[in-house]
């Protein structure tokens, strides 16, 4: 993918792991889904922060989430995948754990004709999301080729 600001230069997946990252960030800090962060945000603007991730990275995670949550007006939910069953899940996966897996599903199944920003909004509107954000089972954890498979099968 090009950068939107420096044509010369390209996008990283590392800079798509940190969108990622930040839209599970935020997500959970408003209790929204991360499609609600994502659509609000719009494909123009995704491309706009992958373009810039490389800088963003090296900002305080706090101040880059309350800088979006302005920029975006994103709004409070009641949509919280951290309560979950203990007797199922011991241990919720942090931020940058799930922006790894979703990171991994969109280069998976990223189409020749697609930017990274394209790939962000077809994955977290599709319905897999809801599986894979429902901690109490183990969809999250399993091998990206398995959730790749997954995605394209229609579920798990």
């Amino acid at each position: 993918m090009t950068n939107f600001y420096f044509p010369e230069d390209t996008v990283s997946t590392n800079d798509l792991y940190f969108v990622c990252y930040m839209i599970e960030r935020i997500a959970r800090q408003l209790k929204q889904p991360n499609k609600y962060v994502a659509n609000a945000m719009g494909h123009d603007e995704l491309v706009k922060k992958l373009s810039v991730a490389d800088v963003l990275h090296s900002e305080n995670p706090m101040s880059v989430a309350a800088d979006w949550i302005d920029e975006y007006h994103l709004q409070e939910g009641n949509y919280d995948v951290t309560q979950v069953d203990p007797e199922l899940c011991e241990h919720i996966p942090t931020a940058t754990q799930m922006g790894k897996v979703y990171k991994r599903l969109i280069l998976n199944t990223l189409s020749k004709d697609e930017d990274y920003a394209d790939g962000i909004l077809r994955v977290y509107n599709n319905p897999i999301c809801e599986t894979i954000d429902n901690y109490n089972g183990s969809a999250y954890y399993e091998p990206s080729p398995y959730i790749a498979r997954s995605y394209y099968a229609g579920g798990f």
